[in-house]
């Protein structure tokens, strides 16, 4: 269960300002059924310091599949501060990160474990979620076999 308060209030509340907050593309586990995609988020700190701290699992190993599923995406944390990119170590339910003003942090949070094989999965399902922009027609063929000609039909 998300216990993320909604963007609007967070920009209300604080001086940060949600850059992206989207679906995760790709983070679900592959699988006849697919997991759930996990989020992808970027927050810039507007002014002031401020510190971070992420209560998160699956920083090594994403939920696990069922039954010849794979595995959803493990969570990821990347700050960008004066042009560089810091990734912190695999984070703990202890974690804190300093910030300052221009500073942005992007989350991607894991995606579920899929269930039974994805070779399996309906070729109209694949392209849906194609489609809708859930996976890239090259994460299709990776994970699910399929090769999309103009994304307007499945090509198995």
């Amino acid at each position: 269960i998300s216990k993320s308060p909604p963007v609007e209030i967070m920009e209300q509340a604080f001086p940060v300002l949600y850059r992206h907050y989207a679906l995760r593309e790709g983070s679900a586990g592959a699988g006849k059924h697919r997991g759930g995609f996990g989020l992808a988020y970027e927050v810039e700190i507007l002014r002031g310091d401020a510190r971070a701290s992420f209560v998160m699992d699956h920083g090594r190993f994403g939920p696990q599949g069922a039954l010849g599923g794979k595995d959803g995406a493990v969570n990821t944390v990347t700050v960008f501060r004066d042009g560089k990119e810091h990734v912190p170590p695999h984070l703990s339910k202890e974690q804190d990160i300093a910030l300052k003003a221009g500073d942005r942090v992007r989350v991607g949070t894991p995606g579920g474990g899929g269930y039974g094989d994805p070779l399996a999965r309906d070729p109209e399902l694949v392209l849906r979620d194609v489609r809708l922009g859930y996976y890239t027609a090259e994460q299709a063929k990776d994970m699910f076999g399929a090769v999309l000609d103009d994304q307007s039909k499945p090509n198995w």
